[in-house]
């Protein structure tokens, strides 16, 4: 109970996905989110029964697959209590990429997805679903340190987008090494068609093949029924623009992942949030940590900028409403 007596119950999912002993392994991606849980015990009221973790370490319970994630994310929306403020939360560490639309409107544009450890793609359109399905007084804020992760809620309000001006210096330093955390689309194409042995470049094609239901809603409906489904969720949904992102870099940008001289492994975007959140021990808008995270990237010289897409009140909202 907060100190104005208002019950929020506080849940989360977190995700880390390194992909080890692949060619598109990372480093810093379950530390990130194992960071990120210990801060939500000790800062945010988080209870640890009430939070699931997602990795694929070799000990690991619950493996981050599409279905693994989405079921976990289904069951924290099914514990949001009706008349309660609850608040959710969503922190993904892993690869991200960009897919060809399948919207009419968007013949030439891509859209956002992460990348599970199966290769079962989530879109933008299944984090908007989750988001319209969520209670009245619950929030829903994402936390994405992946590749292209700028829009990844569908339809959700920018309120600090693309970067303009000179970039950074980008970092020069035998001491640190980075890796992108992106997966080109044609690596994830020839992924998914070495599994399905289908000689096509249609990548819902091979993900209804290999996952059936269990595939995104992008890829399992029409493109025009889709379209009909988004205009449809929008209209109804039971909490007008509920859902927060912060994403660790621009849709055209990648997100870093990085092992210091010193051996420590993380995301440059992970590791901005908890530094900001270090260095000041009071309440943060959802907007101040944003502009805070990247002014910790620039000033290390990263070349990607964090964005915030939410409602207008939601941009001045505190981080996890922290009392």
């Amino acid at each position: 109970m907060d100190p104005q007596g208002v019950v929020k119950r506080r849940l989360a999912v977190l995700v880390g996905c390194n992909d080890p002993n692949t060619k598109n392994e990372l480093h810093g991606c379950v530390n990130d989110v194992l960071a990120m849980k210990e801060t939500l015990l000790t800062r945010f009221g988080f209870k640890q029964e009430d939070m699931e973790v997602l990795t694929d370490e070799p000990d690991s319970k619950l493996k981050p697959t599409g279905a693994n994630i989405k079921a976990a994310l289904r069951r924290m929306v099914d514990k949001a209590q009706t008349g309660s403020e609850n608040v959710l939360f969503f922190h993904y560490s892993g690869h991200g990429t960009r897919i060809p639309s399948v919207k009419p409107a968007r013949p030439f544009k891509k859209d956002e997805a992460i990348v599970p450890c199966d290769f079962n793609l989530i879109t933008d359109v299944d984090f908007r679903e989750l988001v319209n399905q969520l209670p009245e007084g619950t929030s829903f804020a994402m936390i994405s340190d992946s590749c292209h992760s700028g829009g990844l809620i569908d339809k959700e309000k920018e309120q600090i987008g693309p970067f303009s001006g000179v970039r950074s210096p980008a970092i020069e330093t035998t001491a640190t090494t980075i890796t992108s955390r992106a997966l080109p689309y044609k690596e994830v194409l020839d992924h998914l068609s070495s599994l399905t042995g289908i000689s096509t470049s249609d990548v819902g094609t091979h993900l209804l093949e290999l996952f059936g239901g269990d595939a995104g809603l992008k890829f399992r409906l029409p493109a025009m029924d889709l379209m009909d489904l988004l205009v449809n969720m929008k209209a109804r949904e039971k909490h007008v623009d509920s859902g927060i992102l912060l994403s660790g870099c621009q849709a055209d940008e990648t997100s870093a992942d990085v092992v210091s001289g010193g051996g420590k492994a993380y995301g440059a975007f992970s590791n901005a949030i908890q530094t900001v959140l270090k260095e000041n021990g009071g309440a943060l808008r959802n907007k101040e940590l944003v502009i805070m995270a990247r002014e910790v990237l620039e000033r290390l010289g990263f070349q990607q900028h964090p964005c915030l897409y939410c409602s207008d009140q939601n941009a001045d909202a505190t981080f996890l409403s922290q009392p």
